[in-house]
């Protein structure tokens, strides 16, 4: 901040002053206080705008070629109402004058003019940046980001946020970067996060882009890392649920037990169904029972052999509507976007491969249309960094095998069951002479094969999804990304309360504008 700069503020009837400020917002109040003979140094200040002026927003000013009258505002001593009414009496009698005038605003009104303040300082640091200039042009352009777009704006604005307030920035700040991200690029905002702005920075736990960036810097600076203890996933498959409707379900233990029984020894589908229909509420109180969630398919075991029970499951816990999203959503909405997204991405032969299959309308060789799209959103969303007690971060082409296995009719599915030497996530088994040529998919949870109701791959994927929530399963590490982008983007569930991440986040914003 230059000394040279002069500061013209106004104190309720007195005429505008002329200070020489010192570098900071402190010096700035103290000498405002001995200018009027204020008692107190419990002031507001207010810009042209009519905003509240903080440090940072001072520390800006300052570095403006013309830098507004400052109102000054004592709360101890005058009321608001009298302040405001006083600020209209000075509007009707000075209207050739340049006092500052302080009007009535809303809550609304006063966050609109905050988000104007900071675009313009976000506008300002990139103008003033090597190649800030493309970010600016490709968002007019495209109304989005590329990812190299996107990494280039969040360097630049770190560094200009470090180089001014050092390697370990206030929350406030690092808050008002992100706010200011997407007050000038508004498609960027993540309509379904609680402030729009939680991907590029997240005060709750210290995530997202700009956060990342400030720690590489700081470990770039020095040998030591801050750990910093994560916040629990508060939503998804694991949360205890109540039934989306009210219903006559049993609920003394030996009339379900008697329905159990039943079950297992009828060969017809529809009382089978209506039973598991009455024990919805037993079985979900199995699955929160640690030491018996394990056998709920040795308990219920037609979840093996009749198809649709999955699938009745769900909807009677989140209902039709939520049921019917991915089917309804995916190929007019989400899937033309998931291939546009993709082709921005490292081109490789199997990447290549999937883009091609997934525009086709037939396909010879690899996955069908709707399958090589998901597959495509693994790509998007590929496994986050596992830690140095895990095995290394893996490839989005290996997170693929554990959504859906390929598995040739001429090997048989026990074998393939056999095979399996180590707890797993529920996972999709494709049977079939070739990729493009699926018979029939299966579910593959605790080592059993369990028929889906569909040999359509995009219904397959669907059922999948659910039986993380019929069974009440983690998802797959590898596939976290993947599925609480299904969860939150899709299916509408638990968005409030999950925790995701910032890539997450901002591949949503994308197909959500």
């Amino acid at each position: 901040m230059e000394n040279s700069n002069v500061v013209r503020v106004k104190y309720k009837d007195q005429k505008k002053y002329v200070f020489s400020p010192t570098c900071t917002f402190e010096s700035f109040l103290e000498c405002v206080a001995r200018k009027f003979d204020l008692p107190t140094m419990d002031i507001k200040v207010f810009d042209g705008s009519r905003t509240e002026v903080d440090q940072e927003a001072f520390e800006y000013l300052m570095k403006q070629p013309d830098v507004p009258v400052l109102e000054i505002f004592i709360p101890e001593t005058t009321s608001e109402d009298s302040f405001i009414s006083g600020s209209l009496a000075d509007a009707e009698d000075s209207s050739g004058s340049d006092d500052t005038v302080i009007l009535t605003r809303s809550p609304r009104e006063l966050r609109q003019a905050k988000e104007r303040r900071l675009a313009q300082m976000i506008e300002d640091i990139l103008k003033g940046s090597p190649g800030g200039d493309k970010i600016i042009n490709e968002y007019a352009r495209t109304k989005c980001l590329s990812d190299s777009r996107r990494r280039d704006m969040v360097k630049i604005l770190v560094a200009h946020m470090t180089k001014e307030h050092g390697t370990s920035p206030p929350r406030r700040l690092k808050e008002d970067y992100a706010l200011g991200i997407i007050s000038l690029f508004p498609y960027l905002a993540d309509p379904r996060s609680k402030l729009g702005y939680e991907h590029f920075y997240n005060g709750e736990d210290g995530s997202g882009y700009l956060a990342w960036r400030i720690k590489t810097l700081q470990k770039e600076a020095s040998e030591g890392r801050v750990k910093r203890s994560r916040l629990s996933q508060a939503g998804g498959p694991s949360v205890d649920r109540d039934p989306y409707k009210e219903g006559n379900w049993l609920s003394d233990e030996r009339q379900c037990e008697e329905a159990i029984a039943l079950m297992k020894h009828t060969a017809d589908e529809s009382v089978i169904k209506e039973k598991m229909r009455l024990t919805l509420v037993y079985r979900q109180k199995i699955l929160r029972d640690t030491d018996k969630s394990t056998d709920v398919l040795t308990i219920f075991p037609r979840f093996m052999d009749i198809p649709g029970l999955i699938e009745q499951d769900f909807t009677l816990l989140f209902g039709d509507t939520t049921s019917a999203k991915l089917m309804e959503k995916w190929s007019t909405n989400i899937k033309p976007k998931v291939i546009a997204q993709s082709r921005g991405l490292t081109q490789t032969g199997e990447l290549q491969d999937l883009i091609q299959n997934a525009v086709a309308t037939e396909v010879e060789e690899g996955w069908d249309s709707d399958m090589s799209s998901i597959l495509l959103l693994v790509h998007l969303l590929p496994p986050s960094t596992q830690g140095r007690k895990r095995p290394g971060k893996i490839s989005a082409r290996q997170a693929c095998d554990y959504l859906v296995k390929f598995l040739k009719n001429v090997v048989s599915i026990e074998g393939h069951l056999e095979g399996i030497t180590q707890s797993v996530q529920p996972y999709l088994l494709a049977v079939g002479p070739k990729k493009s040529r699926i018979q029939s998919y299966f579910i593959v949870v605790d080592k059993q094969a369990l028929p889906c109701k569909s040999s359509n791959s995009l219904a397959a994927v669907d059922e999948l999804f659910k039986a993380h929530y019929v069974f009440g399963t983690t998802y797959c590490h590898e596939l976290t990304n993947v599925y609480t982008f299904l969860q939150t983007t899709v299916y509408d569930i638990d968005v409030e309360i999950t925790k995701v991440n910032p890539r997450v986040a901002e591949l949503r914003a994308r197909m959500l504008q």
